[in-house]
């Protein structure tokens, strides 16, 4: 392990854990998704009500998390990285949590039950979507210790290859993506048009979700860059 940075002990607690705690959140949040997803496959309501309400609570955790964070972050000079790339990080972190909650409350909404022939594919992606989510953890967790390493040596490397793999998850569920779309668009003829609207809208939510997951990476690696 690298030294301790000496600013840190001078200028108080760094904010860094409680970024990564709100970062857990968010991914405890997204990893309810899968499981909701699959009920609506099944057409089991009453597991979507409870993995939505439980997505719904951990959203709200999240947000108290946020809250805090962004009340009690030091505006001094001598925060161990700039003010502005936290609360960008956090900004990232946070659109996991809530685009996990807006696929949650549209999907019980609206009662979905997705077709068969698309649930195995949409299920993958959901899960694809979510292990990008893990990876911007696994990235984020790696912060106080690029911080103890001043941002220099092999913790960037690591760190940088953490967000190409980060980068390489969500070029996959964009392929995943275009296979689900297809899967739909194969059969939208026999469906109800308005039930093919917002199955295209909750295809395109779970492809946000891993977009929202490579935010976080791109913040993290402008905040190696400056």
């Amino acid at each position: 392990m690298s030294p301790v940075n000496p600013i840190l002990g001078l200028f108080g607690s760094s904010p860094i854990s409680p970024l990564q705690q709100h970062m857990s959140k968010a991914l405890e949040c997204a990893t309810e998704l899968p499981a909701l997803i699959s009920a609506a496959c099944e057409n089991d309501q009453d597991i979507v009500a409870v993995q939505q309400e439980r997505i719904a609570t951990l959203e709200s955790e999240a947000d108290d998390l946020k809250h805090s964070l962004r009340l009690h972050l030091p505006r001094s000079l001598f925060l161990p990285v700039d003010r502005r790339d936290l609360l960008e990080v956090l900004t990232a972190q946070d659109s996991v949590a809530n685009r996990t909650k807006d696929i949650a409350g549209l999907v019980r909404g609206r009662r979905m039950h997705f077709p068969s022939d698309m649930s195995s594919r949409l299920i993958t992606f959901a899960n694809r979507s979510v292990d990008a989510c893990r990876q911007a953890e696994t990235t984020v967790n790696e912060l106080e210790e690029l911080v103890q390493a001043g941002f220099r040596g092999s913790e960037v490397t690591l760190v940088e290859d953490m967000i190409q793999e980060l980068d390489r998850i969500e070029s996959e569920t964009d392929t995943l993506q275009v296979g689900v779309r297809a899967a739909l668009f194969a059969q939208e003829a026999t469906l109800p048009p308005v039930n093919v609207m917002f199955f295209y809208k909750v295809i395109d939510s779970i492809g946000d979700l891993a977009d929202c997951a490579q935010r976080v990476g791109s913040r993290l690696q402008l905040m190696l860059a400056r």
